[in-house]
């Protein structure tokens, strides 16, 4: 075999077990809470310097969300699934809080009209804490691909700096009034998360 045959192979071959070792371990980590586990009492302010809670006493869920930063197209694709059926969320009894790793000066300007709660974590103080975790295969995972394209060819795609880096998984948490974790999902790329349909499906059990 020739020596340029030899090193594409076993590039490829590095390649393909990386992307196994990515998939096998990108659930895995020490921390991540899963459906029977205590959420600890936690206080936060959104980005308009309200107070939020969770667990919420006054609702049937809080589905906390772990996106990445301010700017990320991917996110903005997600989430106006959810700014349009928001509706049927509220009416489901569930509280929307989303998390990104970015400062408040940089979520206002693309997220600050969102109907929902949303906080900003730059020093994922609260990432580390549950698990939340960054790797190459958020973007490398063939299967984000596609959304990547379609995300990135919105016209009203956000252009903010990836603050907190470009690799952040995604990460939800359904939790009830008591503080038990009701389901969880930890993604293994960066558009691996609950859909709306999903979760009503989730708040229904």
């Amino acid at each position: 075999m020739k020596p340029s045959k030899k090193i594409a192979l076993s590039v490829l071959v590095v390649g393909l077990g990386l992307l196994t070792w990515g998939a096998l371990t990108a659930n895995q980590g020490p921390s991540h809470l899963k459906a029977g586990d205590v959420f600890p009492l936690t206080r936060l302010q959104n980005i308009h310097d309200s107070e939020v809670v969770i667990p919420n006493a006054n609702v049937k869920f809080v589905h906390l969300q772990f996106r990445r930063f301010a700017g990320c197209p991917i996110c903005n694709l997600h989430l106006h699934t959810f700014i349009q059926r928001y509706p049927e969320i509220q009416s489901a009894g569930i509280q929307e809080v989303v998390l990104f790793h970015s400062s408040k000066a940089a979520l206002l300007p693309y997220q600050g009209s969102f109907p929902f709660d949303v906080v900003g974590d730059p020093e994922k103080k609260l990432y580390v804490q549950f698990g939340v975790q960054s790797s190459i295969f958020s973007i490398l995972n063939p299967s984000v691909w596609p959304t990547i394209f379609k995300a990135n060819s919105e016209t009203d795609k956000p252009n903010g700096d990836p603050e907190g880096g470009p690799l952040g998984l995604p990460a939800d948490l359904l939790i009830s009034p008591e503080g038990k974790v009701v389901a969880s999902h930890y993604g293994r790329h960066a558009y691996d998360q609950w859909s709306v349909d999903e979760l009503l499906a989730l708040a229904k059990q």
